[in-house]
């Protein structure tokens, strides 16, 4: 009898926690109207609210996952908390102040073999997400080179990673491969094709149809491959087989730390959204370099006027 008694009391509390995590439907209801009016969540995007947990951090409130995502499975979890007795709910964000945000952000960019411009081994590292069809893009390079590049060349490493947004800039995908074929080869070779393109984005973009607008960077391509003294035949190999893999995995780096448009450059972590004034991207420079211990370059005395994102 004994042994029945304390079967049932077990049985009696499992229900009972079931019943504890549970998340009824008007509950969920409110935590997703709420969500959906702070955030301006637009009707077409999935809200999913999952089942109150326990807070151990936080006694008199149970946690609760929000999952917003889209039908192209692009989705991000926020946090909540909701009261015991669901009157409130609130989001905290827990920082970690053992660990340092940029340097984590850094560790999840990965640019082995990527093309360098500027000093070699700088502890300062600024990458640049491009998109080869972006007038914003080029607004940005033509701000780091030459005028940023005159000025911090000597202590700052520069790289570019693709980034090229397909769905408004249809000749971007074939300018990045294009332009990693050259640079699998010789840097410089990268770097002057990317100044040339972001110069004269007119001219491709002048074709009168997307083959020829292929073709001219092709042709572009193979002439800076020419002036380079470039294996002609790898390079033309390259060209023609248009192997899209590695831009596609840059742009997928890219999703991951927050990239959703360009320029976005993010120097030694810190992020710059958009084609902003050079006195910006000077205060970040010179911000890291100061963090690195590093001497930061005189600026002359210039007015700068801003440039629309």
């Amino acid at each position: 009898m004994i042994l029945i008694r304390r079967s049932f009391l077990v049985l009696l509390l499992i229900c009972m926690g079931c019943v504890a995590q549970s998340s009824s439907p008007d509950l969920e209801r409110k935590i997703e109207r709420q969500v959906r009016s702070v955030y301006s969540i637009p009707p077409e995007i999935h809200i999913l609210v999952s089942a109150p947990a326990p807070s151990s951090e936080w006694p008199g409130y149970d946690s609760v996952s929000v999952t917003i995502g889209n039908d192209d499975g692009k989705k991000q979890d926020l946090q909540f908390l909701v009261s015991k007795d669901r009157t409130s709910m609130m989001r905290l964000v827990k920082f970690d102040l053992t660990k340092d945000p940029y340097n984590e952000l850094m560790k999840k960019i990965d640019v082995t073999g990527r093309p360098t411009r500027g000093a070699k081994a700088s502890k300062v590292l600024a990458v640049n997400f491009d998109d080869f069809e972006c007038p914003y893009c080029s607004r940005m390079h033509q701000t780091l080179f030459p005028e940023i590049f005159k000025e911090y060349g000597d202590r700052v490493t520069f790289i570019y990673k693709d980034y090229p947004l397909a769905e408004i800039h249809p000749w971007a995908i074939h300018a990045a491969v294009d332009a990693n074929c050259l640079g699998a080869q010789n840097s410089d070779a990268y770097w002057d094709f990317a100044d040339y393109i972001h110069a004269n984005q007119r001219e491709v973009s002048n074709e009168k149809t997307p083959d020829a607008r292929f073709a001219a960077l092709d042709r572009l391509t193979m002439l800076q491959g020419q002036k380079h003294n470039l294996d002609t035949v790898k390079l033309q190999s390259c060209v023609k087989a248009q192997d899209e893999g590695a831009v596609k995995a840059s742009m997928k780096q890219g999703d991951a730390i927050g990239v959703s448009a360009t320029p976005t450059l993010f120097i030694n972590g810190e992020k710059i959204d958009g084609a902003v004034p050079i006195s910006e991207v000077r205060a970040a420079l010179d911000r890291a370099l100061r963090d690195n211990g590093l001497p930061v370059p005189v600026h002359a005395a210039t007015a700068s006027a801003p440039v629309s994102k």
